[in-house]
Protein backbone atom coordinates (compact mmCIF):
# COMPACT_ATOMS: atom_id res chain seq x y z
CA UNK A 1 0.00 0.00 0.00
CA UNK A 2 0.97 3.67 -1.08
CA UNK A 3 2.04 5.81 1.87
CA UNK A 4 -0.18 7.94 1.31
CA UNK A 5 -2.65 5.13 2.05
CA UNK A 6 -2.14 4.07 5.49
CA UNK A 7 0.62 6.48 7.32
CA UNK A 8 0.89 5.99 10.85
CA UNK A 9 1.12 9.72 11.38
CA UNK A 10 -2.19 10.25 9.34
CA UNK A 11 -4.16 12.46 10.96
CA UNK A 12 -7.51 10.50 12.01
CA UNK A 13 -10.39 11.55 13.77
CA UNK A 14 -11.43 9.96 16.92
CA UNK A 15 -13.27 6.74 16.96
CA UNK A 16 -16.33 6.87 18.55
CA UNK A 17 -14.37 3.91 20.06
CA UNK A 18 -11.41 5.33 21.41
CA UNK A 19 -9.92 1.76 23.31
CA UNK A 20 -6.84 0.92 21.12
CA UNK A 21 -5.41 -1.95 23.56
CA UNK A 22 -6.50 -4.43 21.02
CA UNK A 23 -3.86 -2.60 18.97
CA UNK A 24 -1.25 -2.47 21.42
CA UNK A 25 -1.95 -5.65 23.56
CA UNK A 26 0.42 -8.67 22.16
CA UNK A 27 -2.10 -11.51 23.83
CA UNK A 28 -5.25 -9.28 21.66
CA UNK A 29 -3.15 -9.34 18.50
CA UNK A 30 -2.72 -12.88 18.55
CA UNK A 31 -6.58 -13.89 19.30
CA UNK A 32 -6.90 -11.16 16.34
CA UNK A 33 -4.92 -13.63 13.94
CA UNK A 34 -5.40 -17.30 15.93
CA UNK A 35 -9.13 -17.31 15.19
CA UNK A 36 -10.38 -17.97 19.16
CA UNK A 37 -13.87 -16.58 18.64
CA UNK A 38 -16.11 -18.75 16.36
CA UNK A 39 -17.41 -17.20 12.63
CA UNK A 40 -20.34 -18.62 13.46
CA UNK A 41 -21.48 -17.09 16.83
CA UNK A 42 -24.32 -14.98 16.53
CA UNK A 43 -24.06 -11.39 16.33
CA UNK A 44 -26.75 -8.61 16.84
CA UNK A 45 -27.41 -6.64 13.37
CA UNK A 46 -27.13 -4.24 11.97
CA UNK A 47 -23.48 -6.00 10.34
CA UNK A 48 -21.00 -4.03 8.02
CA UNK A 49 -18.60 -6.32 6.57
CA UNK A 50 -15.73 -5.67 3.98
CA UNK A 51 -15.10 -8.49 1.30
CA UNK A 52 -11.63 -7.91 0.53
CA UNK A 53 -8.24 -9.24 -0.74
CA UNK A 54 -6.25 -7.40 -2.66
CA UNK A 55 -5.19 -10.27 -4.95
CA UNK A 56 -7.65 -10.16 -8.16
CA UNK A 57 -9.42 -12.59 -9.00
CA UNK A 58 -10.27 -14.57 -6.02
CA UNK A 59 -14.26 -14.44 -5.95
CA UNK A 60 -14.71 -10.96 -3.90
CA UNK A 61 -17.36 -9.57 -5.89
CA UNK A 62 -18.52 -13.45 -6.55
CA UNK A 63 -18.99 -13.51 -2.68
CA UNK A 64 -20.57 -10.14 -2.18
CA UNK A 65 -23.19 -11.06 -5.16
CA UNK A 66 -24.16 -14.29 -3.73
CA UNK A 67 -23.75 -14.20 -0.26
CA UNK A 68 -26.02 -10.95 -0.53
CA UNK A 69 -28.45 -13.13 -2.04
CA UNK A 70 -28.38 -15.82 -0.03
CA UNK A 71 -28.77 -13.34 3.45
CA UNK A 72 -31.58 -11.80 1.66
CA UNK A 73 -33.32 -15.22 1.30
CA UNK A 74 -33.28 -15.69 4.67
CA UNK A 75 -35.00 -12.41 5.13
CA UNK A 76 -32.26 -9.93 5.85
CA UNK A 77 -32.37 -6.71 4.44
CA UNK A 78 -29.00 -6.18 2.80
CA UNK A 79 -27.02 -3.68 0.87
CA UNK A 80 -23.92 -4.48 -1.45
CA UNK A 81 -21.77 -1.42 -1.64
CA UNK A 82 -19.57 -1.50 -4.79
CA UNK A 83 -16.30 0.11 -4.51
CA UNK A 84 -14.58 -1.58 -7.31
CA UNK A 85 -13.88 0.60 -10.50
CA UNK A 86 -14.73 -2.24 -12.56
CA UNK A 87 -17.72 -2.57 -11.15
CA UNK A 88 -18.66 -6.25 -11.69
CA UNK A 89 -21.01 -6.08 -8.44
CA UNK A 90 -23.09 -3.86 -10.51
CA UNK A 91 -23.39 -5.56 -13.80
CA UNK A 92 -23.44 -8.70 -12.21
CA UNK A 93 -26.45 -7.90 -10.01
CA UNK A 94 -28.30 -6.18 -13.49
CA UNK A 95 -27.54 -2.61 -12.76
CA UNK A 96 -26.58 -0.80 -15.87
CA UNK A 97 -24.20 2.08 -14.97
CA UNK A 98 -24.29 4.17 -17.27
CA UNK A 99 -27.59 4.76 -16.82
CA UNK A 100 -27.64 6.14 -13.01
CA UNK A 101 -27.70 9.55 -11.37
CA UNK A 102 -25.60 8.71 -8.48
CA UNK A 103 -22.83 6.27 -7.38
CA UNK A 104 -20.65 5.29 -5.02
CA UNK A 105 -17.85 7.83 -6.97
CA UNK A 106 -20.37 10.90 -6.11
CA UNK A 107 -20.76 9.46 -2.52
CA UNK A 108 -17.00 9.26 -2.09
CA UNK A 109 -16.04 12.14 -4.28
CA UNK A 110 -19.03 15.10 -3.83
CA UNK A 111 -20.65 13.66 -0.35
CA UNK A 112 -23.73 12.50 -1.87
CA UNK A 113 -25.89 10.62 0.76
CA UNK A 114 -25.63 6.69 0.47
CA UNK A 115 -29.63 6.59 0.42
CA UNK A 116 -29.37 8.78 -2.60
CA UNK A 117 -27.63 5.99 -4.84
CA UNK A 118 -29.24 2.93 -3.56
CA UNK A 119 -30.99 0.67 -6.53
CA UNK A 120 -33.11 -2.11 -6.22
CA UNK A 121 -32.49 -5.57 -7.49
CA UNK A 122 -35.02 -8.02 -8.71
CA UNK A 123 -34.01 -10.18 -5.25
CA UNK A 124 -36.49 -9.30 -2.57
CA UNK A 125 -34.69 -7.35 0.30
CA UNK A 126 -31.38 -7.14 -1.76
CA UNK A 127 -30.06 -3.66 -2.43
CA UNK A 128 -27.60 -2.24 -4.26
CA UNK A 129 -24.99 1.02 -3.76
CA UNK A 130 -23.55 0.63 -7.60
CA UNK A 131 -19.95 1.93 -8.95
CA UNK A 132 -19.18 3.67 -11.87
CA UNK A 133 -15.59 3.66 -14.28
CA UNK A 134 -15.28 7.02 -12.62
CA UNK A 135 -14.03 5.32 -9.41
CA UNK A 136 -10.94 4.80 -11.12
CA UNK A 137 -9.78 8.60 -10.64
CA UNK A 138 -11.14 8.85 -7.16
CA UNK A 139 -7.78 7.42 -5.71
CA UNK A 140 -6.35 10.32 -7.05
CA UNK A 141 -8.71 12.77 -5.89
CA UNK A 142 -8.92 11.51 -2.53
CA UNK A 143 -5.85 12.94 -1.96
CA UNK A 144 -6.26 16.27 -0.81
CA UNK A 145 -9.31 15.74 0.85
CA UNK A 146 -9.52 16.05 4.41
CA UNK A 147 -10.39 13.07 6.51
CA UNK A 148 -9.95 10.96 3.05
CA UNK A 149 -10.03 7.75 5.16
CA UNK A 150 -13.57 7.84 6.36
CA UNK A 151 -15.40 9.19 3.90
CA UNK A 152 -17.69 6.08 2.99
CA UNK A 153 -17.63 5.46 7.12
CA UNK A 154 -19.74 8.72 7.26
CA UNK A 155 -22.15 8.08 4.66
CA UNK A 156 -22.58 4.40 5.94
CA UNK A 157 -23.15 5.38 9.14
CA UNK A 158 -25.63 7.60 7.69
CA UNK A 159 -27.62 4.98 6.26
CA UNK A 160 -26.95 1.93 9.05
CA UNK A 161 -30.37 1.27 10.79
CA UNK A 162 -31.98 1.09 6.78
CA UNK A 163 -30.15 -2.39 7.00
CA UNK A 164 -28.80 -5.83 8.68
CA UNK A 165 -25.98 -6.52 6.21
CA UNK A 166 -23.93 -4.27 4.71
CA UNK A 167 -21.14 -5.97 2.64
CA UNK A 168 -18.51 -3.89 0.74
CA UNK A 169 -17.15 -4.94 -2.43
CA UNK A 170 -13.22 -3.96 -1.86
CA UNK A 171 -10.95 -3.72 -5.43
CA UNK A 172 -7.98 -5.46 -5.86
CA UNK A 173 -5.15 -3.41 -4.30
CA UNK A 174 -4.65 -1.88 -1.04
CA UNK A 175 -5.07 2.07 -1.92
CA UNK A 176 -7.56 4.35 -0.59
CA UNK A 177 -10.38 2.74 -1.90
CA UNK A 178 -10.08 -0.18 -0.13
CA UNK A 179 -9.00 1.71 3.26
CA UNK A 180 -12.31 3.51 2.69
CA UNK A 181 -14.19 0.33 2.82
CA UNK A 182 -11.86 -1.20 5.79
CA UNK A 183 -12.67 1.97 7.67
CA UNK A 184 -16.33 1.74 7.12
CA UNK A 185 -16.49 -1.60 8.49
CA UNK A 186 -16.76 -3.34 11.56
CA UNK A 187 -15.74 -7.28 9.94
CA UNK A 188 -14.02 -8.55 7.32
CA UNK A 189 -14.21 -11.72 4.94
CA UNK A 190 -11.06 -12.65 3.19
CA UNK A 191 -11.91 -15.48 0.04
CA UNK A 192 -9.33 -17.42 -0.72
CA UNK A 193 -8.83 -19.22 -3.64
CA UNK A 194 -7.37 -22.67 -3.03
CA UNK A 195 -3.57 -22.52 -4.87
CA UNK A 196 -0.14 -22.02 -4.13
CA UNK A 197 0.01 -18.09 -4.53
CA UNK A 198 -3.42 -16.90 -2.38
CA UNK A 199 -0.98 -17.74 0.65
CA UNK A 200 1.42 -15.27 0.43
CA UNK A 201 -1.58 -12.62 -0.49
CA UNK A 202 -3.79 -13.74 2.68
CA UNK A 203 -0.61 -13.01 4.81
CA UNK A 204 0.18 -9.57 3.08
CA UNK A 205 -3.76 -8.78 3.97
CA UNK A 206 -3.47 -9.52 7.24
CA UNK A 207 -0.35 -6.91 7.92
CA UNK A 208 -2.42 -4.39 6.68
CA UNK A 209 -5.90 -4.93 8.60
CA UNK A 210 -3.54 -4.82 11.33
CA UNK A 211 -2.28 -1.39 10.55
CA UNK A 212 -5.93 -0.55 9.95
CA UNK A 213 -6.94 -1.81 13.19
CA UNK A 214 -3.98 0.19 15.10
CA UNK A 215 -3.78 3.59 13.41
CA UNK A 216 -7.85 3.92 12.23
CA UNK A 217 -10.65 1.91 12.96
CA UNK A 218 -9.55 -0.31 16.52
CA UNK A 219 -13.20 -2.39 16.04
CA UNK A 220 -12.23 -4.04 12.71
CA UNK A 221 -11.45 -7.89 13.21
CA UNK A 222 -11.61 -10.21 10.58
CA UNK A 223 -14.69 -12.39 10.86
CA UNK A 224 -13.66 -15.59 8.49
CA UNK A 225 -11.54 -16.65 6.17
CA UNK A 226 -13.51 -18.49 2.83
CA UNK A 227 -12.07 -21.01 0.89
CA UNK A 228 -13.64 -20.76 -2.60
CA UNK A 229 -12.95 -22.07 -6.23
CA UNK A 230 -12.33 -25.80 -4.31
CA UNK A 231 -11.88 -28.88 -5.98
CA UNK A 232 -11.80 -31.84 -2.94
CA UNK A 233 -10.15 -33.74 -6.16
CA UNK A 234 -6.70 -31.76 -6.04
CA UNK A 235 -4.13 -32.42 -3.33
CA UNK A 236 -3.40 -28.90 -3.80
CA UNK A 237 -6.54 -27.46 -2.61
CA UNK A 238 -6.29 -29.64 0.30
CA UNK A 239 -2.93 -28.27 1.47
CA UNK A 240 -3.81 -24.59 1.13
CA UNK A 241 -7.25 -25.92 3.11
CA UNK A 242 -5.03 -27.00 5.86
CA UNK A 243 -2.58 -24.37 5.50
CA UNK A 244 -5.06 -21.67 6.09
CA UNK A 245 -6.55 -23.63 9.14
CA UNK A 246 -3.73 -23.71 10.79
CA UNK A 247 -3.44 -20.04 10.80
CA UNK A 248 -6.48 -18.84 10.76
CA UNK A 249 -8.11 -21.90 13.38
CA UNK A 250 -11.75 -21.61 13.75
CA UNK A 251 -12.27 -18.29 11.51
CA UNK A 252 -12.13 -20.42 8.42
CA UNK A 253 -15.33 -20.53 7.51
CA UNK A 254 -16.69 -24.58 7.07
CA UNK A 255 -18.36 -24.25 4.23
CA UNK A 256 -16.28 -23.86 1.53
CA UNK A 257 -17.26 -22.44 -2.16
CA UNK A 258 -16.79 -25.27 -4.78
CA UNK A 259 -15.73 -24.77 -8.29
CA UNK A 260 -19.16 -24.20 -10.72
CA UNK A 261 -19.72 -23.41 -13.89
CA UNK A 262 -22.81 -21.88 -13.01
CA UNK A 263 -21.34 -19.50 -10.69
CA UNK A 264 -18.79 -18.49 -13.59
CA UNK A 265 -22.16 -18.48 -16.19
CA UNK A 266 -24.57 -16.08 -13.83
CA UNK A 267 -23.24 -12.77 -13.60
CA UNK A 268 -23.31 -12.66 -17.70
CA UNK A 269 -26.39 -13.04 -16.93
CA UNK A 270 -26.90 -10.19 -14.15
CA UNK A 271 -28.08 -12.55 -11.82
CA UNK A 272 -26.85 -13.72 -8.46
CA UNK A 273 -26.57 -17.74 -8.62
CA UNK A 274 -29.69 -18.40 -6.09
CA UNK A 275 -31.92 -16.38 -8.87
CA UNK A 276 -29.74 -17.87 -12.28
CA UNK A 277 -29.13 -21.63 -10.98
CA UNK A 278 -31.37 -21.97 -7.54
CA UNK A 279 -30.25 -26.03 -7.25
CA UNK A 280 -26.44 -25.50 -8.41
CA UNK A 281 -23.87 -26.66 -6.06
CA UNK A 282 -22.51 -22.93 -5.97
CA UNK A 283 -25.81 -21.74 -5.07
CA UNK A 284 -26.34 -24.58 -2.15
CA UNK A 285 -22.87 -23.39 -0.85
CA UNK A 286 -23.49 -19.77 -0.75
CA UNK A 287 -27.06 -20.00 1.15
CA UNK A 288 -25.17 -22.25 3.52
CA UNK A 289 -22.42 -19.80 3.93
CA UNK A 290 -24.99 -17.03 4.75
CA UNK A 291 -26.44 -19.26 7.21
CA UNK A 292 -23.25 -19.64 8.65
CA UNK A 293 -22.83 -15.87 8.66
CA UNK A 294 -25.77 -15.02 10.45
CA UNK A 295 -25.54 -17.79 12.91
CA UNK A 296 -28.73 -19.49 12.13
CA UNK A 297 -29.33 -23.56 11.67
Amino acid sequence: MSDSAIDPAMDVPAPDQPDTSAATNPEADAEFLDGEASSTSPRPTPRVIAIANQKGGVGKTTTAINLGAALAELGFRTLVVDLDPQGNATTGLGINPTSLDGTTYEVLIDGLGLEDCVEPTEVRNLYLAPASRDLAGAEVELVPMMSRETRLKRAVDAVLDDYDYILVDCPPSLGLLTLNGLAAVSEVIVPVQCEYFALEGVALLSNNIELVRTNLNPSLEITGVLLVMYDSRTKLADQVAAEIQGHFGSKVFRNKIPRNVRLSEAPSHGQPITVFDSSSRGAVAYRELAREVAGVS
